[in-house]
Order: structure tokens, then C-alpha cells, then sequence
């Protein structure tokens, strides 16, 4: 057993090294500039049509409105990693590391917003006549036979990942929450957890989608609500948070207190690295929900999947960094969770910590719900329709199992095939970029459309 945590944990570092950091990095900014900054430029765009997709539209196909989709994606995109990653990256990378973060759902806007457009645009309907979609139909529609494999691949490590990094890591974090915060056993939110999902994923992506559609804005502007009531708190330092901020981006942060201080390269390494974890630019999975989403148009949801990345990282990262950083408490020593809670509870004693406790139950929850989706089509693309009922009970069953288990080796096995899943998505973005390309201008051309038609046509 110790050989196979070695072996996991060489392959993961060379899974989450720099190498993959600046495939992911790489590939985003060569999106952005084909795009000519495009996913920039329309995020107020984007913003008018999510808010008019939160009803479906008669005359597109789809089994969940654009809006619900958004959701369902960020659901699954907004949990841990926006709490307990970004104060992992502050304690290890120093206030630098949010630069990086901010640098990484930049470029990644471009990366999401080519995803779902892929998604979308390559997506089939099953055997029980519902939409499918994302990197593995994407691969095997637009690249062909020869690179089914590739797809495969991709269904593969999303099929196996989302049991720990969606399912199992999740539960156990809830679990841990609650237990210190307000004394619940382990065990108790593990059978309350296991019925809750179950009643929500057994109903499929439309039940899902109606359940994330009602929680996510919730939790995401509650969260907002409290982080900016830290910074009133602390408004005195946020201007020497953000000078933090942008001189440790470029220079290393000396040790103080309980932090043993970081090199520029730490900064970036974690940076981006929880970046990714945070917002899954890169990773594929936002197209998988919004292939789900009614639509006559790829252009347009991959406006609306885009801002996933923007309101997980730019909005809801940003909160929690700037909370840690302006409440001094990244210099204790605590990480992890631990880190965000001591940075709410010194701006609301009695109040701030059991607040982000809650807070984390709600967003692995429904972290929990969204990854059963992108799992389920990763494992129906494999083996059909007849594995979703076996599968939505695997899932459930799981959950109980993840709030009393000791997940260290579940935890790094998860993470290393998470990371795995970003290879034949990020190889797929690059060779089908042209196609991306050709719709976008076509969408917002169309006169060039309409004269290549009448061109024909004489």
C-alpha cells in the first residue's frame, strides 16, 4: 500500500507540475488571443443572457433552461476550493498567489467558453432522447473515429474522479464541519447527506437543475453578503491587502508569524493550481451541463458557461482572499478551512465561523449533486444508458461511506485523475479551436454568413 500512495503521489506531482499548470495557462491565452479577448469583451453580454435563459425556450432543444445549466455547473465548480482551496493557496503561496488565481480565470473564461461551444455544438441525443454532451463527444463527433480513444480516455478519469473529488471529498468535508462546529457525528451527516442526494440526482439532470437553480444564487450572494461585511470590518486595510496582493505576485513573501513565507514560484504554482481546482477551466466539465441546456445556439451558451468561471473565481475567490488577507489571519499559521473561519469569525465573533461552516456544507453539497451528473454521462458515453440507475445508486451509496472514512489516499487518487481529465480536453480545445473560431464569427456576422449563402445560391 505504501509503494501504490508513492507511486500516486510521484504521478501526481508530475499531474499538477508545472508542466500541466502552463498547458492549462497556455492554452487559455492562445484561446483568448484567436478569440481576439471576445469572452472579455461580452461579459455583460454573457450576464443579459443568462438572466433571459432562466426560462426554456419553446423552440430549443434541451432538457434544462441555459440558467439552470449555469447553475448545475456551478454547483459543482463552487465548493471547497472556494474556501478551503484559496486559504491553501494564501498559506502556501502567500497573498501573491490571488493574482495568479484572478490571472488563471481570465484566460480561463476563453477555455470555458470554447468548452461549452464544443459541448454544445458536437452534442447527440441518447437512446432515451435527452441531449449529451461535453469533451468526449466533442472529441468523437469533431475529430473522429481515430480519436475515440482520446474521448474514452477523458470518460474514464471524469468516471472515477467524481467519486472522490465531487462525491467522497466533499461529504467528508461537510462532515468535518459540522462535527466541529455545531457537534453533529459523522456518521448523522453522512445517512441525512446519502437521502438528500438521492432524492435530488434519482430525479435526473431536470431535478438537479431545478435544485441548483434555487440554491446557488442563494448560497453565492449570501456568501457575498457576509465576505463584504468582513471587509467593511477591515476596510481600513484593503488597500494594503491588494498591494500585498500585486508586490508578492512578483516578489517572494518573507516569513512572518506562522507563515514560513513563499517564493514568486510558490505563488504562481498554487495560484493556479487551486485556480483550476476552484473554477475546472481546462478540466471540461462545464460543457457536460450545458449540452443539457435548451438552445439553438452554441455561441450563446457558451457566453452563459463562461461566466461560471468569472463568478466562481473572480467573484467568489476574490471574496475569501481579500477576507483572509484584510483580517491578517493568513499569517497564523492555520490553513485550509480553518483559515477562512478565523477570518470570518475576527470580523463576526460568535457568528463568523459557524456561518462559513454552513456555508461549506451548503457549497459540497451541491458540489455533490453537480459532479453526479458529469459523472453519470462520463460512464453512460462508455457503457450506454443502462449504466445511469446503477450508477445514481453507487453514488448515493457512497456518500455515507466519505463522511466516516479517512480519505488521504481517496483524496490524492481523485485529485491526480481530476488533473488527468484537463490532457485530451485541453489537446481537444486546440485542435477543434478553428471550428470554435468559424462559429463565433459566424454568430456575430452574420452578414457574412448571409452573403456566402447568396453567393451560392447564384
Amino acid at each position: 500500500m505504501e509503494f501504490i500512495n508513492t507511486l500516486v503521489n510521484s504521478i501526481n506531482g508530475l499531474v499538477w507540475g508545472p508542466p500541466m499548470l502552463v498547458a492549462i495557462l497556455g492554452t487559455g491565452l492562445f484561446l483568448m488571443l484567436r478569440l481576439k479577448f471576445m469572452p472579455l469583451s461580452k461579459i455583460g453580454a454573457g450576464f443579459s443572457l443568462m438572466w433571459k435563459g432562466r426560462k426554456k425556450d419553446d423552440d430549443a432543444s434541451g432538457e434544462i433552461s441555459p440558467f439552470q445549466a449555469l447553475m448545475t455547473c456551478l454547483a459543482a465548480t463552487v465548493g471547497t476550493g472556494n474556501i478551503a482551496g484559496v486559504a491553501t493557496a494564501i498559506f502556501l503561496g502567500g497573498p501573491g498567489a490571488l493574482f495568479w488565481m484572478w490571472c488563471t480565470a481570465l484566460v480561463g473564461m476563453a477555455t470555458k467558453y470554447c468548452e461549452v461551444v464544443l459541448a454544445v455544438h458536437y452534442r447527440e441525443k441518447d437512446d432515451r432522447g435527452e441531449h449529451v454532451g461535453g469533451p468526449m463527444y466533442a472529441i468523437k463527433n469533431g475529430l473522429g473515429q481515430k480519436w475515440l480513444w482520446l474521448g474514452t480516455a477523458f470518460a474514464i478519469f471524469g468516471g472515477l474522479a467524481g467519486f472522490g473529488i465531487g462525491n467522497m471529498v466533499q461529504v467528508n468535508s461537510m462532515a468535518h464541519a459540522l462535527e466541529s462546529t455545531f457537534n453533529v457525528p459523522l456518521w448523522v451527516t453522512g445517512v441525512v447527506s446519502m437521502v438528500a442526494v438521492g432524492l435530488v440526482i434519482l430525479g435526473g439532470i431536470k431535478r438537479i437543475g431545478v435544485v441548483a437553480a434555487a440554491l446557488v444564487p442563494f448560497m453565492c450572494v449570501a456568501y457575498i453578503v457576509a465576505s463584504i461585511v468582513v471587509l467593511v470590518v477591515f476596510a481600513d486595510q484593503i488597500p494594503n491587502a491588494f498591494g500585498m496582493i500585486f508586490t508578492y505576485a512578483f516578489s517572494p513573501a518573507a516569513a512572518t508569524g506562522g507563515f514560513a513565507g513563499a517564493a514568486v514560484m510558490a505563488a504562481i504554482r498554487f495560484g493556479v493550481a487551486r485556480g483550476i481546482f476552484s473554477n475546472e477551466a481546462g478540466l471540461g466539465t462545464a460543457g457536460i451541463a450545458q449540452a443539457a441546456g435548451t438552445t439553438n445556439s452554441p455561441v450563446r451558451s457558451g457566453m452563459i458557461g463562461m461566466l461560471g468561471t468569472f463568478i466562481d473565481t473572480l467573484v467568489i475567490c476574490t471574496m475569501t482572499g481579500l477576507a483572509i488577507i484584510c483580517s491578517g489571519v493568513w499569517t497564523s499559521g492555520v490553513s485550509g478551512a480553518a483559515l477562512s473561519a478565523s477570518a470570518f469569525e475576527s470580523a463576526m465573533p460568535g457568528f463568523g465561523g459557524a456561518f462559513l461552516s454552513i456555508a461549506l456544507v451548503v457549497f459540497a453539497f451541491t458540489t455533490i449533486l453537480g459532479w453526479s451528473y458529469f459523472g453519470e454521462k462520463c460512464w453512460e458515453f462508455m457503457v450506454g444508458t443502462k449504466a445511469i440507475l446503477p450508477f445514481r445508486i453507487i453514488w448515493v451509496l457512497a456518500v455515507p461511506f466519505g463522511a466516516i472514512a479517512q480519505l488521504d489516499f481517496a483524496w490524492l487518487l481523485a485529485d491526480t485523475l481530476n488533473g488527468l481529465m484537463a490532457l485530451p480536453n485541453l489537446l481537444s480545445l486546440l485542435l477543434l479551436s478553428p471550428v470554435v473560431v468559424k462559429l463565433t464569427r459566424d454568430h456575430f456576422n452574420p452578414d457574412i454568413v448571409k452573403r456566402s449563402v447568396e453567393s451560392l445560391q447564384r
